[in-house]
């Protein structure tokens, strides 16, 4: 597996060590994620796949039932 040195911040996260948040690689047909505070930790997977998860995020379809 190709590692990725292309990592990338949200500009929402602001800047300095106390902005945690998740940062976003490519390598040809993956997409990487990692925790700032925690960068030997990954996640990769196909870029279909997180389409489709962001996608049912937005649209509400992972939302707990009301009870």
């Amino acid at each position: 597996m190709t590692t990725p040195d292309n990592w990338q911040k949200s500009s929402f996260s602001g800047s300095g060590d106390g902005n945690n948040c998740l940062e976003l690689a490519t390598t040809p047909g993956t997409v990487h994620l990692r925790e700032s505070d925690t960068p030997a930790a990954r996640l990769s997977t196909a870029p279909g796949t997180l389409a489709q998860l962001l996608h049912r995020i937005k649209s509400g379809g992972l939302d707990a039932p009301a009870v």
